[in-house]
Parts: C-alpha cells; structure tokens; sequence
C-alpha cells in the first residue's frame, strides 16, 4: 500500500506562475512527509494522521506555490490509502461485521439527511447576505447520492471531493459549512466502501 502511494505521489509537484497564488510548498512538503511516515510505519511516526486529517489539511496560499489542483489530486490519493489502512485495521481488531456496523450507523445518519424534503435538508445562513449553496444544486447531489447508497448507482467519491454548487445569498441558499461537514462524513463513508 505503501509502495503503492509512493509511486503516485511526485517528489514535488508543478507551480503555478510566479504572480499566481498556488499552496505554501514548505507546508505542503512537511504534511506529505509527515503523512508518508505515518502511513509506511505508523509506530515510528511521532504524529499520527488519519484519513479524516488529510481530508481537512489546508494550505497558506502564496505567489508561485504548488499547483492547487495537482496537490488535491495527491492528497484524494493519500485519503484513500489511509482509509483503506483504518478499514483493514478495524477489520483485523475487531472483525468484519465492527466494520460494517461502523459503516452501517454513519450510513444510516447520512440518509437521514438525504431523505429530508427539497429544500429542507440543511438550514439556511442566519445572515442575510451570507454565501450560501444553491438548493437546486445540493439537492441534486442528494438525489446521487440515494442512489449510489440505496440503488447502488456509480458515483465517484472523487465527484463529491470536487462538486461544485453555483453560489446563492442568504436564505437563497443553503449554509455552507453545514453542507461542507455533510459531505466531508460522505467522502469518509465512500472512501471506507470502495
């Protein structure tokens, strides 16, 4: 597994021009060095990184960093590796059927949101001229993903990590950080089946 991440992971990665803002590459180095130990030898990392931690990493941006697209790439990689060690982990200590009640109970919390009404499935910002997510746009992803959870329709966890909801206003919309915490525990739940 490993091994495996290594060859997909370039040493460095390309930069964006000069006087374009790209990720802090010293930060971006340290995390993937960091995440490279804990993953090929968890015991001798001093810190140990979880596939929750590398979901929610984030970078200084800076003039001429690495390119933002090529390290999100590597990091979805990353993602995966570490929730493909969690899962045989958790299956080794405790069994397959631990792992498919853990998959089974956060399953169960996600569709309870999904099965909400159009336009009811997260609350609305408080502020009037706040950013929010297009509902149209959000509950169409909720219809994907009823379908890749209960009719086993193809969905990429990639389409989640990467979808893009047009802005909306206000109570126009839906609240993002509550839409973004949702589909952070939907990436969890994809990259953990597949």
């Amino acid at each position: 597994m490993a091994l495996d991440f290594q060859r997909k992971i370039p040493a460095s990665f390309e930069r964006v021009r000069g006087n374009e803002f790209g990720y802090n590459a010293k930060q971006v180095d340290q995390f993937l060095q960091r995440a490279r130990v804990a993953l090929e030898t968890p015991k001798a990392a001093i810190h140990a990184v979880t596939s929750a931690d590398v979901r929610s990493v984030s970078f200084d941006p800076v003039k001429g960093g690495y390119a933002a697209a090529v390290v999100d790439a590597a990091l979805d990689r990353l993602e995966d590796a570490f929730a493909r060690r969690e899962r045989d982990e958790l299956i080794a200590a405790k069994g397959e059927d631990a792992w498919l009640r853990e998959i089974g109970s956060l399953s169960g919390i996600l569709r309870g949101r999904l099965h909400r009404p159009d336009g009811e499935r997260f609350r609305r910002p408080s502020k009037k001229k706040a950013r929010s997510y297009n509902i149209l746009d959000v509950d169409n992803l909720c219809y994907d993903l009823i379908g890749y959870l209960e009719e086993d329709k193809p969905l990429s966890v990639d389409n989640v990590r990467r979808v893009v909801f047009r802005p909306a206003v206000g109570k126009d919309g839906y609240e993002e950080t509550q839409v973004d915490a949702f589909l952070d525990r939907v990436v969890e739940l994809m990259a953990a089946i597949d």
